[in-house]
């Protein structure tokens, strides 16, 4: 042990030097100064599950965890859509929550947007549009961004809604 002590004690220490910092890689400055810009304040999302199967629910619920951290984004999930900036809508609409879909809208205040998650959200999914089912989300209110997928990644979640803001 005495000798490789020693030994790295004529050496001293090799080791790569530390890279620069890229800017390009800054991602929560850039979304923090577009939501300062386009809300002047936290960007407020009510999530409406119009019909899913919750594998969607699961990404969305990931956002707020520590790797994510939708809160350190400044943007935060809202209990009432009346203090809600944008709608994060799952499932396919059925039959049973259209009129909760439409009030939901209805209730947002303007300007709002409407994020449609998942294939379902999206195009219906499966179900598409049957007897217990009105299929996808822009059948029943107008939708601003889709995010494709079964279910889709937290981050493209996250993508969606950064570009319904910017809209």
């Amino acid at each position: 042990m005495l000798k490789t002590l020693r030994k790295i004690a004529s050496i001293g220490l090799i080791s790569e030097p530390a890279p620069a910092p890229d800017e390009l890689l800054r991602v929560r400055r850039a979304a923090d100064a577009t939501i300062a810009a386009v809300l002047g304040r936290a960007l407020c999302i009510r999530h409406v599950d119009a019909g899913s199967c919750n594998g969607c629910e699961l990404e969305i619920q990931a956002l707020g965890n520590p790797y994510y951290n939708l809160e350190g984004h400044n943007i935060r999930f809202v209990a009432s859509p009346r203090h809600a900036d944008l709608l994060l809508v799952t499932g396919p609409v059925v039959k049973n929550m259209e009129l909760a879909l439409q009030r939901t809208y209805a209730a947002t205040p303007d300007p709002k947007r409407v994020v449609a998650v998942g294939d379902c959200g999206c195009t219906g999914g499966i179900l598409g549009e049957c007897p217990a089912s009105l299929g996808r989300v822009a059948n029943v209110i107008p939708v601003d961004v889709a995010v494709p997928g079964c279910p889709p990644s937290p981050v493209r979640i996250l993508q969606a809604i950064l570009t319904a803001i910017q809209a």
